[in-house]
């Protein structure tokens, strides 16, 4: 069993990430990284991996992105974009980060121009639920207590796409999904296997990947989901990753629990935890 390691270890790795944040801009070998940290390369990799939860390459690449995208938000140019974001050439930025952004950079910049996505609002016994969708899959999932908040957040993510009502669209099997959730939500069916378009870090969709291994009617903690994703001390990142999950239900993020028992956070608030679990208990599938 591998020795976590220790504080002062825990915090030298939070140091060099704010590190790396500052300057994801660069080529950053990891044999630069190991001298900033005082380790060597192997170890620092071993190290940074457990205390973090991906690799030093991984974190430098999320944060890469994160620049690339507030760029593009900001007005840039994708050229521009692309190479103060420390990346080396446009086609490598469309091989890069087009998964990440879930649409193309240009795409990305004009606030989703060119993008189709279709959405459903239904009356549940949890609130509104809200389902969107891209080309690629269900994107978004969310509880509400008011249809048209949960619509207008849609459009402030995506401020110049085509964002229109399933049944208004040649492509409207959303109305079909959404209804099978609905149905899942409040009367007892099956949870619907639907395609996903899943936007996140490495690290993010580790974890979501497992949580959609465990079965209804079961729960995990944090810290049982580190381990099961080989990063026994990333416990915290696993809670952030559960928080940052928009795809309500079907993502079951609400069957992670903290060590304790207790319910921990929840995006669409404790209650609707709550009585998830509770139904889910209860003999839901």
């Amino acid at each position: 069993m591998s020795k976590s390691p220790s504080p002062e270890l825990v915090v030298r790795m939070q140091r060099l990430a704010a590190y790396i944040e500052a300057h994801a801009d660069e080529p950053l070998p990891l044999a630069r990284l190991a001298g900033e940290a005082h380790l060597s390369p192997h170890h620092l990799q071993r190290t940074f991996t457990a205390v973090v939860g991906v690799s030093p390459r991984q974190f430098q690449a999320a944060k890469r992105l994160e620049q690339f995208k507030a760029r593009l938000r900001g007005g840039d140019a994708v050229l521009t974009a692309t190479y103060e974001a420390g990346y080396g050439s446009t086609s490598r930025v469309y091989e890069q980060v087009t998964g990440g952004l879930g649409m193309t950079p240009s795409a990305y910049r004009a606030g989703g121009a060119g993008e189709s996505i279709v959405y459903a609002v239904r009356a549940t016994g949890f609130g509104m639920l809200l389902m969107a969708a891209t080309e690629r899959g269900v994107c978004q999932v969310e509880f509400g207590d008011d249809g048209d908040v949960l619509v207008a957040r849609l459009h402030d993510h995506f401020p110049h796409a085509v964002v229109e009502p399933a049944g208004e669209s040649a492509r409207d099997p959303l109305d079909a999904w959404m209804d099978a959730l609905a149905a899942h939500v409040d009367d007892r069916a099956p949870c619907p296997s639907l395609p996903l378009d899943v936007r996140g870090t490495a690290f993010q969709i580790k974890v979501w990947r497992f949580l959609m291994s465990v079965k209804p009617g079961r729960v995990v903690s944090y810290g049982e989901i580190a381990d099961a994703i080989g990063h026994p001390d990333a416990v915290r990142a696993v809670g952030t990753a559960c928080g940052a999950n928009k795809l309500a239900v079907l993502i079951p993020c609400h069957r992670a629990l903290r060590a304790d028992g207790s319910l921990g956070g929840y995006r669409w608030g404790l209650e609707r935890k709550r009585v998830l679990l509770e139904q889910e208990r209860g003999g839901r599938t």
